[in-house]
């Protein structure tokens, strides 16, 4: 058994108000709640900082919570939910973002499973094979390395790994082969006590120097386990473009 929480912030710079950017008829996040819906989740609760939202999640029979607006991370908007909720300790939410409207189901489910299985981590994601340079060169793809079993053992906006004799140049053309080069997908299953653990723990260099929230736990010594995803996500939006094209999507389907 696992929650759902779906945060929503109403500021964005690129989109403002983007939770509730009409889609069909449809507020984005109700698109969201609604492919959350179709998961195996006991539960789904939109997170949000602004009473607009509550207001149009009312609108659409979605339990919502108003947080508090001040959140230094993502992750701590989880915490004040689970903590609310009452859920034990050893319970597994799933974060989904709210501004990925064609989020698949299958892989909510895939990353609940994800951490059941492996009872050692603390964190279970996913992420995808990776062959084109540029998008292993470009920061705002964030790539993994992960030890034999899958577990993390670094996330990097800079490209890894390098190998050595055929980056010697810098970017080259094409990527070697038989390099396990990946992709990070964001979405996250965690364990509650964990998100107890990581509100109480100091931001590390290394997630302040990546701007990457995960290297906080790796760096307390927590275990993240990357599942190859059964599925790739669409990409979530940012801006008007992202949205437009979203409604492309949908308009096509």
């Amino acid at each position: 058994m696992f929650h759902v929480i779906i945060p929503a912030r109403y500021a964005s710079t690129r989109l403002p108000g983007k939770p509730l950017q009409d889609i069909h008829g449809k507020p984005m996040i109700q698109h969201v709640w609604e492919q959350a819906q179709k998961s195996a989740a006991a539960s789904i609760t939109i997170a949000t900082d602004d009473q607009r939202i509550v207001e149009a999640c009312n609108g659409f029979g979605a339990d919502v919570l108003l947080t508090r607006a001040d959140h230094p991370s993502g992750t701590d908007r989880l915490q004040e939910v689970v903590s609310h909720l009452g859920l034990d300790d050893q319970a597994h939410v799933v974060n989904v973002q709210g501004d990925e409207p064609l989020i698949p189901p299958t892989l909510i489910d895939q990353v609940a499973a994800d951490l059941r299985a492996f009872p050692e981590a603390s964190i279970a994601t996913l992420a995808e094979a990776l062959d084109d340079v540029n998008t292993l060169f470009n920061p705002n793809a964030v790539k993994v390395v992960t030890d034999h079993q899958g577990f993390a053992l670094y996330f990097s906006r800079a490209p890894m790994p390098w190998c050595r004799d055929d980056f010697a140049d810098g970017r080259p053309a094409s990527l070697p082969g038989a390099v396990p080069f990946r992709r990070h997908i964001g979405l996250y299953a965690y364990k509650v006590g964990f998100l107890h653990d990581y509100v109480r723990w100091p931001s590390s260099p290394l997630e302040t120097a990546e701007s990457l929230e995960q290297l906080r736990a790796l760096w307390f010594g927590c275990r993240i386990h990357v599942a190859d995803a059964c599925e790739i996500p669409p990409a979530g939006v940012d801006t008007p473009e992202d949205l437009q094209r979203v409604r492309q999507l949908l308009a096509a389907r």
